[in-house]
């Protein structure tokens, strides 16, 4: 064979070979040991999530995870917040997601809260003085007048997750209202819907009134049962208010010098209503605030003027009948019961249940409930002073200050310390300078 011809036998196969390997990495031609283009540039589950855990973006980095879209509402930023149309958790979450108690959640405002907030939210520094905003808004108006909107904007200069909007009573569409619809009583009223249904039903009306309603601005004041009322000659004082609240059996009747005359509406429960009824005062709203399931079963009969059926449960004798009619009694809305336990004061969540130490006394849930409907908000006979054990506990009884046990329900320490960041911070006045 000529050496020409030798030298083509050999280049023909290795040119042969060569234009092979040339196309198959052009052609992207599968070759055994090496992946396609497509497996190279897909990452596995593993991978993924490695990325993910690692916050390393992927191509949807545009939209939030949930724990983004909740993180406003878990650090307790207020957005676009109404009560009455807010979705629990469980409905933000859907069924594929445990449901978490919002309550449960971290009250922090947020990264600067080791600095400037305390483990409740509110600012550790109050001052009473108005900030430029504020003062710009009421700064001009002239003394004795009513500052619209003045309670609600100072709580929320002191703690920025205050939202005004929270009806005081119930009325026919309690059911949208979703921060108390998934509890119990008495942070809300599941399992209660029908019996509430019924009352309403037969109530009619919702509000404090037409006049009242229609004020511009309402100056209104809690009016508390403690023994440093007496001798204060503040009734007339007390009487000024648009609207004077009052707890339980506290007696008006031969008390109106320290106390005042008038009463807008009593907040209750069926232990502590008044028994006999002719001490109830004319011309105010009887305002339930349930503790219990029993307790709306106890109201339906006082509405229907229902003879009492057992009473099993109560923790002592109830009133029989209360002397009003049908358009006269509301029931609170147990939103501020939850707020005040476990926003406010910072007590046991205990699973959304009643339990020890996690139930606020009734006075600071009748604040609560002035600081989200009222423009002014005033205090009197709030505070019990440990230190005069043979001071009167309450001005209308004998009873002294040194029969205050321990309480199973309540943590007064940690409520006084509550109310006294609403006292420095001039959010409410204090009348008689117990808080």
């Amino acid at each position: 064979m000529k050496p020409t011809h030798k030298l083509l036998f050999i280049l023909c196969p290795m040119l042969v070979l060569g234009f092979i390997y040339y196309s198959s990495g052009k052609l992207h031609l599968p070759v055994w040991g090496q992946k396609s283009h497509e497996d190279a540039e897909e990452p596995t589950v593993a991978q993924a999530k490695s990325a993910e855990v690692k916050g390393i973006p992927d191509n949807s980095v545009e939209e939030p995870t949930v724990a983004q879209a909740k993180s406003a509402e878990v650090q307790g930023i207020p957005g676009r917040e109404n009560d009455a149309e807010e979705p629990t958790v469980a409905q933000a979450k859907g069924a594929e997601v445990k449901r978490i108690p919002e309550l449960e959640m971290d009250n922090s405002v947020g990264p600067i809260v080791g600095s400037v907030y305390d483990k409740q939210g509110f600012l550790l520094h109050l001052d009473t003085k108005l900030p430029q905003e504020l003062e710009y808004k009421y700064g001009n108006l002239s003394e004795g007048t009513c500052k619209p909107g003045y309670a609600a904007a100072k709580m929320a200069t002191i703690y920025p997750k205050f939202l005004k909007s929270a009806p005081m009573f119930l009325d026919r569409n309690f059911k949208r209202l979703a921060k108390v619809n998934n509890y119990l009583p008495p942070f809300g009223f599941k399992t209660q819907e029908r019996i509430i249904d019924s009352i309403l039903t037969t109530t009619k009306n919702y509000g404090l009134g037409e006049e009242l309603d229609s004020l511009g601005c309402k100056r209104c004041i809690v009016v508390g049962n403690g023994g440093i009322l007496s001798n204060r000659s503040l009734g007339s004082r007390i009487d000024e208010y648009d609207v004077v609240v009052r707890l339980n059996e506290a007696l008006v009747k031969g008390y109106g010098k320290d106390v005042g005359t008038k009463t807008t509406m009593r907040i209750t429960y069926p232990e502590g209503a008044i028994q006999k009824p002719e001490n109830y005062e004319k011309d105010s709203l009887f305002v339930l605030s349930a503790f219990k399931p029993l307790d709306f079963k106890w109201l339906r009969q006082m509405v229907f003027k229902e003879k009492m059926r057992g009473t099993d449960g109560f923790w002592k004798s109830v009133a029989q009948s209360v002397p009003r009619e049908p358009k006269e009694i509301r029931i609170l809305n147990p939103y501020f019961i939850q707020e005040a336990a476990f926003q406010f004061i910072g007590l046991p969540f205990n699973n959304g249940l009643m339990g020890k130490g996690n139930i606020p006394t009734l006075g600071t849930v009748a604040i609560t409930m002035a600081l989200h409907n009222c423009d002014e908000v005033a205090v009197a006979g709030f505070g019990y002073d440990m230190n005069k054990p043979h001071a009167p506990l309450h001005y209308y009884e004998s009873v002294k200050m040194s029969a205050i046990k321990e309480s199973w329900t309540h943590n007064i320490s940690k409520e006084k310390e509550f109310l006294r960041k609403l006292v420095k911070a001039n959010v409410i006045t204090d009348l008689t300078n117990g808080i």
